[in-house]
């Protein structure tokens, strides 16, 4: 062999060694980073647990909060429901027992004013032959 194959041969040595050791290098690096980041994760979800769980307990109380403003308004709907059917009973039960007589009672009331009426006209008829009767005789 040549002194300069040697040479060459201990650069490539020389160069696979450093390779190696930077591979190692590169890989305990990495698996630095991998504990660092494992380590950064569970930090996070330590604090952000407490946040989830108010989030959760907010979203909850929301909930039940909607489903008390839901059943009061279905309470309300149904009290409105209630007092209207009141309502258009009462009105129903006005116009039986109240109008209904009355307009019985201005019927009745139109025809005494009618029966006084003719019995009035007859009486004036009555006055008015009588002094025409009178009138032909007093010539």
């Amino acid at each position: 062999m040549t002194p300069w194959a040697e040479i060459f041969l201990g650069v490539i040595a020389l160069a696979t060694v450093a390779m190696a050791l930077v591979q190692v290098g590169v890989i305990l690096a990495a698996g630095r980073l991998a504990r660092r980041v494992d380590r950064l994760a569970d930090q996070v979800e330590h604090e952000l647990k407490p946040l989830f769980v108010h989030a959760n307990a907010i979203g909850r109380d929301a909930s039940r909060a909607m489903s008390l403003a839901t059943a009061q308004v279905e309470r309300v709907d149904k009290l409105f429901a209630d007092l209207v059917a009141k309502i258009d009973q009462i009105v129903s039960t006005l116009q039986t027992n109240f109008i209904a007589p009355a307009r019985e009672g201005r019927a009745v009331l139109a025809a005494l004013r009618a029966a006084l009426a003719a019995i009035r006209t007859a009486r004036d008829r009555a006055r008015h032959a009588r002094a025409d009767d009178e009138d032909a005789l007093f010539i």
